[in-house]
């Protein structure tokens, strides 16, 4: 298979100014490539898993996504770049973790697509752009954090249920943790010390996933339930938190 001139550029999801290929070439490469991946790993999530939701819902979306940017780099006579994804990816052996894996690239997705019509100029392609960035926060990012939410709800009902001495809201516990972990960095955020991509990337690893895709669909509310309840007890803690995952 023909290997991509400007691989590190297309992986980088980043324009590069002294690249030697013109803005709107690269911005459509990016865009197209990005979209390559993430129709690739939700169809290989599909093929070892069956039609599982929400993978078998959004990767008509993705196909619909990137085939509306190939008509554009045609329009532009811009050369799209090999999609060579499905021999790269490699799929988590559990659901959770490919929804988490979801939610991860929903957000590095929505990060790409500020980036990019930040260079664009062409009103065509804004259009498109826009479009595509609105789908993945509207629609994929959401249903992919309901996802994760409900398999740790349902987790966190199997340990309750489970004869072993375990906590029954651990799933609950790590979760709120984690947020105190991070309240540092969210405030960062909200202060404006800290822009959208960065936070992609140092959420997207791991269980970080699952705490990214909870944040970006209601950040505001989680934001505001975490840093206004620091004074209450543990158990209007709890509290709180259940009824954040409930509105999830």
């Amino acid at each position: 298979m023909s290997v991509n001139f400007d691989e590190k550029l297309l992986l980088s999801q980043k324009i590069d100014p002294d690249f030697d290929e013109p803005l709107l070439n690269q911005i459509l490469r990016i865009a197209i490539y990005d979209e390559y991946h993430a129709f690739e790993f939700y169809t290989q999530v599909i093929n070892k898993f069956g039609a599982v939701t929400p993978f078998v819902n959004i990767v008509e979306a993705e196909k619909q996504h990137y085939t509306a940017l190939l008509m554009l780099a045609e329009k532009y006579q811009v050369e799209p770049p090999v999609n060579d994804w499905a021999e790269r990816l490699e799929i988590p052996n559990s659901l959770i973790e490919c929804n988490e894996v979801g939610v991860a690239a929903e957000i590095d997705n929505i990060a790409m697509y500020d980036h990019l019509l930040m260079h664009t100029q062409q009103a065509d392609i804004q259009d498109i752009l826009f479009h595509l960035q609105a789908a993945s926060y509207n629609n994929h990012l959401p249903a992919f954090r309901k996802a994760v939410a409900r398999a740790s709800h349902a987790s966190a009902q199997s340990a309750s249920n489970s004869p072993m001495d375990q906590p029954a809201n651990s799933a609950t516990d790590d979760l709120s943790g984690k947020m105190e972990e991070y309240k540092a960095l969210l405030q960062s955020m909200m202060s404006g010390n800290i822009d959208q991509a960065e936070l992609a990337k140092l959420m997207s690893s791991g269980n970080m996933s699952l705490i990214a895709g909870l944040l970006m669909g209601g950040l505001g509310t989680l934001l505001f339930n975490n840093m206004s309840n620091d004074s209450n007890d543990a158990s209007s803690t709890d509290a709180t938190d259940a009824e954040t995952e409930t509105t999830e």
